[in-house]
């Protein structure tokens, strides 16, 4: 049995804090991790308001935010991804700016 893979199964959120260059996340056994928002594009080009609206799915399994699908509260460490394409995330970008305008 590999206790690692269960520790990390178990991984759950209780809070995030989004600032200007970090992606903060409180876990429910205590401990807390930071993230580069660069590791999140949608994130770093998100007014502070939308990166506020963040909620919890899954029983703290997921955050979600609706600029953003969602992303694992396990994943977000272990892999510096977003998943999304470069076209999608330029195409995402093109629209922002066209409601902007």
């Amino acid at each position: 049995m590999n206790t690692l893979s269960n520790e990390l199964r178990e991984v759950t959120a209780e809070r995030v804090v989004v600032t200007k260059d970090t992606l903060r996340v409180e876990l429910a056994d205590g401990r807390t991790v930071e993230a580069p928002l660069a590791w999140y594009p949608r994130l770093l080009h998100g007014t502070a308001k939308e990166r506020a609206r963040w909620r919890l799915i899954g029983s703290g399994e997921g955050i979600h935010w609706p600029i953003w699908t969602r992303i694992s509260a396990l994943k977000t460490f272990l892999r510096p991804s977003f998943g999304e394409s470069q076209r999608s995330f330029k195409k995402w970008l093109e629209m922002r700016k066209k409601k902007a305008a």
